[in-house]
């Protein structure tokens, strides 16, 4: 892309008010123009598919339905598909290793500047990786530090959490306590940077950490 050719931008977010917030700002940027708005992933991936954006302005909790991470994986797997840069106030190591794991092209926090916004923009649609200086920190200190490895009764526990079984009958399965197994999902949690089990399942697949 030319420095001078108008960067199309869609944006998801689920609050119409960020939207018009961000619409607001994004039109003081020289050379972005807003050409679509999303409230759900299904609709970024709509407009992603018919208006062919440059980048998408996407951000991760969507309210019910599909999540950004989810959306980011069906809008890059189409044949020619726009760079997507998360926007959103979310920092987690597991919010952050699924964005990127899913294709993602940067991750910026909301309460970045409008010059950092428009930079990252940029840089998105140039093909660069755009970080928020947290996260770019977060990810080297987990490359500096990577996590422990699940023990062989962690990735039993966490087979059974993928198949959506509950705490009492995987203590029943797998002849330990109830006990035993909050303490084990407590150190998986630990372990994968998450805190429900949701979260554990998402990132276990992403790692592919699961049979």
């Amino acid at each position: 892309m030319s420095d001078d050719q108008l960067i199309r931008v869609v944006l998801c977010d689920d609050h119409a008010m960020v939207r018009a917030g961000l619409r607001a700002l994004l039109a003081g940027a020289g050379g972005i123009e807003v050409i679509g708005e999303a409230a759900t992933g299904q609709e970024a991936i709509n407009l992603a598919a018919a208006l062919r954006p440059d980048v998408v302005l996407m951000d991760l909790q969507l309210g019910d339905g599909m999540d950004g991470v989810e959306a980011i994986r069906r809008i890059r797997a189409a044949a020619e598909p726009p760079r997507v840069l998360v926007l959103t106030t979310y920092d987690t190591d597991a919010d952050i290793t699924r964005s990127i794991a899913a294709g993602a092209t940067g991750y910026l926090l909301k309460a970045e500047s409008a010059d950092e916004l428009y930079a990252a923009i940029r840089a998105a649609a140039a093909g660069r990786t755009a970080l928020s200086a947290p996260v770019a920190d977060r990810m080297m200190a987990q490359l500096r530090a990577p996590r422990p490895a699940l023990t062989d009764r962690e990735r039993d526990i966490l087979e059974q959490l993928a198949q959506g079984v509950g705490n009492r009958e995987i203590a029943r399965r797998l002849f330990i306590s109830e006990a035993t197994v909050k303490t084990h999902l407590g150190r998986i949690y630990e372990k994968l940077g998450v805190d429900t089990r949701a979260g554990a399942v998402a990132v276990a697949k992403e790692q592919r950490l699961l049979s």
